[in-house]
């Protein structure tokens, strides 16, 4: 357990990094660039900047290892948070207040702001006791991961910068775990955002309107959320985790310009995630059915580029996965491997072939990303660097 004071300045450099409002729409990357400057410098480290996309800077800070030829690891994590509601929340999300239990409030408290500032603060304190790595090691921080990753991840991986780095495995984050497990992910879902656009004829709001676009609209919401019902009963009955289904939310509805005009268009947007053992080919043919069932003049299409979801290699063969779980049996953790039910960065480094896996030191938490009142506690913050120090010094020596 490391002295009071080296915990407080860990704590003050957390709810520093909290009080920058790297908050999407608008983010302040500048002053997060300059506070990771300052850090890598206290470190001794070198630090580069790359912007593929103006004002969307990628932050990487190295510890070189002492085998130029073994494959790198990078630590991933993100700078930017999602907005937050002010009016529900106990205390400003940008103050880090630290109530009398120690808990600190504060957007990206969990996700995850306090993953970047562990791993930095477990390689001070690894250099600081003299240890070597054979591997080097890369600490990446990202832009709009939030919102995407196109500008960020998605460009960097693509990039002869990050083909320089000669990465091997890649760590990023996971979820908290309201048990005494711990979440570790080797896999996520396939983000699929759908928008069904429904024309048909208008009319006055007194008449019944033959081939309207409201029909049209209840028979694709019903195909949706029928199939969504059906998810989530087979999550239940067969005890699946949320990752190993398909989930379905109906978030946008447009329409309408007057209660007595029967609208000639609707538009119904759909949140989708789907599981890497489905087949998208296949299940783009499934909604194709419901778009055609539902009418003519009834049409869908992606709202984004998609990737598809690969696996991280989780045979006991594998080096950096035989790693994790030594580590992980080391300090007698409690460990859930599944797939990861929302979207990261991850996506991007599966997807140029490289491993990755998700995990937040965070046990015994509501999880609140994304909500009101998200806060961790200083003491599973401080247990999560200790944790990191493990596994960083068997990962970059594995």
């Amino acid at each position: 357990m490391e002295i009071e004071g080296v915990d407080n300045s860990a704590l003050n450099s957390f709810r520093e990094y909290l009080r920058i409002k790297t908050v999407q729409p608008e983010p302040d990357y500048d002053s997060a660039v300059s506070f990771l400057k300052k850090y890598a410098a206290e470190l001794k480290l070198p630090l580069k900047t790359f912007e593929y996309v103006e004002r969307k800077p990628i932050v990487l800070i190295t510890c070189p290892g002492m085998d130029t030829s073994a494959t790198s690891i990078i630590l991933n994590s993100h700078m930017d948070v999602v907005p937050v509601f002010r009016e529900h929340w106990l205390y400003d999300p940008f103050e880090a207040v630290m109530d009398s239990e120690r808990n600190i409030f504060g957007r990206g408290t969990q996700d995850m702001k306090s993953i970047g500032i562990q791993y930095l603060e477990a390689l001070k304190r690894l250099l600081r006791d003299g240890k070597k790595f054979k591997r080097t090691i890369h600490l990446l921080f990202v832009p709009d991961e939030e919102i995407g990753g196109r500008d960020g991840m998605k460009l960097f991986v693509k990039s002869d910068d990050f083909k320089k780095l000669n990465v091997g495995f890649a760590l990023d984050e996971g979820l908290p775990s309201e048990t005494d497990h711990f979440k570790v992910y080797y896999a996520e879902r396939t983000i699929w955002q759908i928008e069904v656009t429904c024309t048909g004829n208008p009319g006055h709001g007194s008449m019944f309107i033959e081939d309207s676009a409201a029909e049209k609209l209840r028979s694709i919401i019903n195909s949706f959320l029928d199939f969504r019902e059906k998810e989530k009963e087979r999550k239940e009955k067969c005890c699946l985790t949320q990752g190993d289904v398909t989930s379905v939310n109906l978030t946008i509805l447009q329409g309408g310009v007057q209660v007595n005009v029967v609208p000639d268009k609707f538009v119904a947007c759909f949140d989708v995630r789907v599981p890497p053992s489905v087949d998208l080919e296949e299940f783009e043919r499934t909604i194709s059915a419901w778009i055609q069932r539902a009418g003519k003049g009834t049409s869908f299409r992606l709202m984004q580029d998609y990737t598809k979801s690969n696996y991280t290699d989780i045979a006991n063969l594998d080096p950096f996965w035989k790693s994790l779980t030594q580590t992980f049996s080391e300090l007698a953790l409690k460990t859930d491997v599944e797939i990861f039910p929302g979207g990261t960065d991850s996506r991007y480094i599966r997807e140029a072939g490289i491993p990755a896996i998700g995990f937040s030191p965070i046990n015994k938490t509501k999880q609140l990303l994304h909500d009101h009142n998200e806060y961790l506690n200083a003491g599973t913050f401080l247990k999560g660097i200790e944790i990191y120090e493990y596994i960083i010094y068997n990962l970059g020596n594995c």
